[in-house]
């Protein structure tokens, strides 16, 4: 009994749509925001015994966030196959195994900036929260996919990199390396010598530009809302729709008001 009150506490800190639960998820939002800057800030760094002290009590933490998620997760194969999931088993590992390696996988930490946005119900919280979010949705969930591409890229480019490759002496070298290659620009001042560093390379190019395609598509398409028609499933109207486009059936959609 007390483990089943245990559990459904759990599931409506993490699912439920009160105040207080909403508050939680973003609380643990900030974590994450919190535990990202840190792995960017050492990820450059072979870990000293500072780093590895936090890296393993962040650990420990995102372990108890990952277990009570996973126990209260409606279906777990699901969920152990969603590719945050991963991320996050990722990020454990190299977090609560660092002391016992000896090649520095800081950039791999950095993939927890995968999660932003994604989990804890904060879309549905922010949707129904804020009217700004609701109205520019597409382009924020854009960007920061974009900005975490750049900086998990950029981490990659910095281990494999750093000293193979002269040009890539600091972190900031990496991330202007990353930018500049991002965006087709190729000022030629930095450059990849070996065979790593250029399909890293190819890879920054082909997923950078489609980024940057979605994110300007999303910037300049008409802006359309969500909302799914209960009937054909469509999920994406306009702002002033009565009717489903697709269906044709009656819609409601909630507004703030404001034409």
């Amino acid at each position: 009994m007390a483990e089943s009150r245990l559990k459904q506490t759990i599931r409506t800190l993490y699912t439920g749509s009160s105040q207080a639960a909403t508050n939680f998820r973003y609380g643990l939002l900030a974590f994450d925001l919190a535990t990202i800057a840190f792995f960017i800030a050492t990820a450059p760094d072979f870990p000293t015994p500072f780093i590895l002290a936090v890296d393993f009590v962040l650990g420990l933490l995102i372990l108890a966030d990952f277990l009570a998620r996973l126990w209260i997760a409606p279906s777990k194969t699901r969920m152990l196959r969603q590719v945050y999931t991963l991320a996050d088993i990722l990020v454990i590992l190299t977090l609560l195994l660092a002391p016992f390696l000896t090649t520095n996988f800081g950039f791999l930490r950095v993939v927890r900036a995968l999660r932003l946005l994604h989990s804890y119900h904060v879309l549905r919280d922010l949707r129904r929260e804020t009217a700004f979010f609701r109205r520019n949705e597409d382009v924020i969930v854009a960007c920061v996919n974009l900005v975490v591409f750049i900086f998990v890229t950029t981490a990659l480019v910095f281990v494999l990199e750093h000293g193979r490759n002269e040009d890539i002496v600091t972190y900031v070298d990496a991330l202007y390396f990353t930018v500049a290659t991002l965006t087709t620009t190729g000022f030629g001042d930095i450059t990849m010598n070996d065979d790593v560093g250029r399909l890293l390379a190819v890879i920054i190019m082909v997923v950078g530009v489609a980024l940057f395609l979605r994110l300007a598509q999303t910037i300049f398409q008409p802006r359309k809302v969500r909302y799914t028609c209960p009937d054909c499933g469509l999920t994406r109207h306009e702002p002033d729709a009565v009717h489903c486009k697709h269906c044709g059936r009656t819609i409601k959609i909630e507004t703030d008001g404001k034409g």
